[in-house]
């Protein structure tokens, strides 16, 4: 999937178990698991603003987009 939710570092900068943060966010541990696994295949936006506030960051330091590789392994071609 191209994007890559990055949990783990936020949770590591800020030295806050799972636990901590699930209970801060309103999710169960299992969900944030989901998350930090890339198992996902949606995100509320009231979850997400939930998470932002809590780690006190912008959408975009939790998520991130990478592009999919072809599976001939090569990038696209410009169009």
């Amino acid at each position: 999937m191209p994007i890559i939710v990055d949990l783990d570092v936020q949770l590591a900068k800020r030295r806050m178990s799972v636990g901590e943060f699930a209970e801060a966010v309103g999710i169960t541990p299992a969900n944030v698991a989901v998350l930090k696994n890339g198992r996902a295949k949606a995100v509320r936006f009231t979850t997400l603003d939930a998470i932002c506030r809590v780690l006190e960051c912008q959408p975009g330091d939790v998520l991130r987009w990478v592009p999919e590789t072809p599976p001939n392994g090569r990038p696209p071609e410009p169009s």
